[in-house]
């Protein structure tokens, strides 16, 4: 028998209100995959290839884009996916401190470089009582109040990284907590690399996987609430969304470094998984409109994010906001309408 993964898949159905449940194969030799229907018994999707997705995307808790239906990967299907996928999988949180936020296009690279995923990322700005509940295990250390009132101090970046042993890529990657101490012991690190001292170190990482866990419900719940509020400031603002195909590779860090260093300021900043709906809602505006074609981007303007990263006339890498009075429209709508 061939081989193929298997995971148990949800797919919320607009249409009809319904949570629909299948089992989604993936098979190795060709990429390519098939749907069944659980409860009505049948083949819902005959095997074909997918171009959307790859086998590194495949992990409990990750969302599918499969013919512009988004299925939620909840659990393996089989005892040959969970012991082929799921014994060194992890999930571990990243705290970009306040100082570094700048930085959060050369850190996501290094991330990237280092072959773990970001599946959440949410900006926000603790307020001192955050702080201390998130910092609780140190209360009784000198250092406490120090760390609080800097962790409170501006914006941080809290991301959801998963992988292979994710939890000691990542504490690996950052280096010693003390930034001079990393400077000498792991030079390459990102410590020795931004860090200033033991609290202005650049990033949080989680200790453990039972600490990860925590921590990533203080920041992303999975029940009640939806963690600390997000930065969006709702005026004097553009819209930018670095479209999938664009995430998928590995551009997010880049694209931000350019929207840095072309002196825009970023005030918020979220990942989001649009479903069918959704995504039509928020072009509906935008209907009639004339296409953006990486092709005449390269040529007019040839150092432009379009015609670096865009490949045709839907995957332009970005979108932004076309009129100055739909700015403010279009960061509500995903940091009021859909962060909530």
């Amino acid at each position: 028998m061939e081989d193929r993964y298997a995971f148990l898949a949800e797919w919320f159905d607009q249409h009809a209100s319904l949570l629909r449940r299948f089992l989604l194969f993936f098979y190795i030799t060709d990429g390519s995959v098939e749907m069944y229907d659980l409860k009505n018994r049948k083949k819902y999707l005959k095997r074909t290839k997918c171009d959307s997705v790859n086998q590194e995307d495949l992990f409990v808790g990750n969302r599918l884009n499969i013919f512009s239906r988004q299925l939620h990967l909840v659990d393996y299907g089989d005892q040959f996916t969970a012991n082929k996928l799921g014994s060194e999988k992890e999930r571990t949180l990243a705290l970009i401190k306040p100082d570094m936020v700048s930085k959060i296009g050369d850190i996501l690279e290094l991330i990237n470089a280092s072959k773990l995923m970001v599946t959440k990322a949410k900006m926000t700005k603790l307020t001192w009582s955050q702080a201390e509940d998130f910092y609780v295990e140190h209360q009784s250390k000198p250092f406490f109040s120090a760390l609080v009132h800097f962790m409170s101090s501006g914006p941080v970046v809290a991301m959801e990284l998963v992988g292979d042993k994710a939890l000691s890529i990542w504490r690996e990657l950052l280096g010693p907590a003390d930034s001079a101490v990393a400077l000498t012991e792991a030079p390459q690190s990102i410590r020795a690399q931004f860090g200033t001292d033991a609290i202005k170190n650049v990033a949080h990482g989680s200790d453990s996987i039972a600490v990860a866990a925590r921590e990533l419900e203080f920041f992303f719940p999975s029940t009640v609430g939806h963690g600390p509020s997000n930065t969006a400031l709702f005026t004097d603002c553009t819209c930018c969304i670095i479209k999938p195909h664009a995430v998928s590779a590995g551009l997010t860090g880049k694209i931000l470094n350019s929207i840095s260093a072309a002196g825009f300021e970023i005030s918020a900043l979220g990942m989001f998984y649009l479903d069918r709906a959704k995504a039509e809602e928020f072009y509906e505006v935008y209907k009639g409109v004339v296409d953006e074609y990486p092709e005449i981007a390269r040529l007019l303007r040839p150092n432009t994010l379009r015609a670096l990263y865009g490949t045709d006339n839907v995957k332009t890498a970005v979108h932004c906001t076309d009129l100055p009075e739909d700015g403010i429209l279009e960061v509500e709508f995903f940091f009021k309408i859909l962060d909530r």
